[in-house]
């Protein structure tokens, strides 16, 4: 004898199909937007990381075009001199230097 579901329990099974059909949808977005070794919060930040980097490179490469640019043009005796003097306080042979503070 093969026995009929009524209605009501196909409804429900319908009912149940769908609550596990978004349950396990739901499952999924989690773990690819936290769990996952590629999440997206992972992804944004290594986005951020990269870009940081991205500007870093930027800056250290204009710094090595300023470095080969004072290579080529290096500064004059007088210019090292007074940078010597100035900044490191160093002094020349039998000369006595007065440091005055403002």
């Amino acid at each position: 004898m093969a026995s009929t579901a009524t209605p009501q329990q196909i409804s429900m099974g319908r009912r149940l199909t769908r609550l596990l059909l978004i349950g396990l949808m739901f499952a999924g977005l989690l773990w690819f937007t936290w769990f996952d070794s590629y999440s997206l919060v992972r992804r944004s930040e290594w986005q951020r990381e990269y870009e940081k980097l991205v500007e870093e490179n930027i800056q250290l490469r204009s710094e090595i075009a300023e470095l080969q640019s004072m290579l080529e043009n290096p500064p004059s005796d007088e210019a090292i001199e007074k940078i010597a003097r100035e900044q490191y306080g160093m002094r020349r042979d039998g000369e006595t230097v007065y440091r005055i503070e403002e």
